[in-house]
């Protein structure tokens, strides 16, 4: 999945929780968030100035945030783990670290309990 098709497949699935997402997905859309938020950080410093507020920068930060939570739990999904895991990232640190690699690991081949894998297997064909 390309970096576009990964943005249009969250915002399709605004506040889709149930189902899977497959790591690209996810991480296209990690840096989706951040470039955004960069790019309205910039924008702020330069139309409010560098006083503090970030008026723009909040505004899509909170829009972003159901996509991204919804991404994330999907993404939890599709390593057989429950979305209620993303409540480890309240714990500084360890927490962060453990999220960071359950989003990097290999998502299951076959159908867990969240449904059927984002992506079918690909048909390998018999040699003779």
């Amino acid at each position: 999945m390309g970096f576009v098709d990964a943005i249009k497949s969250v915002f399709s699935q605004y506040v889709g929780f149930s189902g899977r997402a497959m790591r690209s997905e996810y991480w296209y859309w990690v840096l989706f968030s951040v470039l955004v938020s960069i790019i309205t950080s910039i924008l702020d410093a330069i139309l409010v100035g560098f006083d503090g507020a970030s008026p723009l920068n909040s505004i899509v930060n909170l829009v972003l945030l159901l996509p991204g939570l919804a991404v994330s739990v999907r993404r939890l999904h599709d390593i057989g783990r429950s979305g209620w895991w993303l409540l480890l990232g309240v714990v500084p640190l360890i927490g962060w670290l453990v999220l960071i690699i359950w989003a990097a690991t290999k998502g299951d081949a076959t159908e867990n309990r969240f449904g059927p894998p984002p992506l079918p297997p690909i048909a390998l064909s018999a040699t003779a």
